[in-house]
């Protein structure tokens, strides 16, 4: 029936049989007998014929509606499914990012993205890394980026690279000129800290506590950003990840410094794409995660060769 509800219709939109039997390449004796097919199947009749010209009825007219949603129902369809039957990116992906690779690894991993499949719309969502972990777990996200190595029985973890954090001072701070400076050199420090309940932040309180440091934390905010400028505004000192850094001070900066200290370099994370084995990931989606890999791993030895 539904490849007649899809001849029918053309007739309708040709308003002759002579015509809809030129788009569809059928002849008119053929196309005619499929149409009497159709009314002897559902038992009405669909058009009235006035000599060479024919009308809908009324029945005719609830079938073309029919036939019209049938056929917006089976594009979607095909549409819907086509990703999971060939490599093709589909046309809209959905990424999970938790609120530090937000700002440090999502512009690149988008960038990475965006060369690849330009046509793609991208869309992300915002969370702390057991916010994105559940995202992903419930198909919520397409993927998701995560400064951790999530070990969970339903999850694909993919690690990227690995990051430390790096001590930060204001232009003119007097220790910018030590060589000599540890954790405990933190205990009071005036400093501006990333907000609670991300992981840099319980990093962070763990590197304190572990090596009795308490600093003089004088604000707590959740932009990268904003930290690096009120930190130059306020003389404040704080922690941030080196890969972000690597961008923003990359070029040198004349208001804020990073300095590495031993305990920092000590303490790596690894930031990792996650997939859902038990979700219907696309196999672009796959294609784009090895991909991200590769990339990666051609920075990581591009650093290593600079540092030489």
């Amino acid at each position: 029936m539904q490849n007649n509800l899809d001849i029918f219709a053309v007739v309708v939109e040709q308003e002759s049989l002579n015509k809809a039997s030129r788009v569809l390449n059928l002849s008119q004796p053929a196309l005619s007998r499929k149409i009497m097919h159709l009314e002897e199947e559902m038992g009405v009749a669909l058009f009235e014929r006035r000599g060479k010209r024919l009308e809908l009825t009324r029945a005719g007219r609830i079938c073309y509606d029919y036939a019209l949603r049938m056929r917006e129902m089976t594009a979607e369809f095909e549409t819907r499914l086509r990703p999971f039957i060939s490599p093709e990116m589909p046309s809209s992906i959905t990424i999970g990012a938790s609120l530090t690779t937000l700002q440090s690894s999502l512009p690149e991993i988008i960038s990475l993205f965006n060369k690849d499949h330009p046509q793609t719309d991208i869309q992300a969502i915002t969370g702390k890394t057991h916010e994105i972990v559940e995202l992903v777990r419930e198909n919520k996200a397409d993927f998701g980026l995560v400064a951790s190595v999530i070990d969970h029985p339903r999850l694909e973890c993919y690690p990227l690279f690995d990051d430390h954090l790096s001590l930060v001072l204001p232009a003119g701070h007097p220790y910018l000129s030590r060589t000599d400076l540890t954790m405990k050199d933190l205990h009071q420090l005036p400093m501006i800290l990333f907000s609670k309940g991300t992981w840099y932040r319980v990093l962070m309180d763990e590197l304190f506590e572990q090596h009795d440091a308490y600093p003089n934390v004088k604000m707590e905010i959740d932009s990268f950003e904003a930290i690096l400028r009120l930190g130059s505004v306020l003389g404040c000192a704080t922690l941030l990840p080196a890969s972000y850094l690597e961008r923003t001070l990359g070029g040198g900066s004349s208001e804020m410094k990073a300095i590495q200290l031993p305990e920092l370099l000590a303490a790596i994370r690894t930031t990792s794409l996650i997939l859902n084995t038990e979700g219907s990931v696309q196999t672009a989606v796959h294609a784009f995660v090895a991909r991200a890999q590769e990339f990666y791993r051609a920075e990581g030895n591009r650093r290593v060769d600079g540092q030489k």
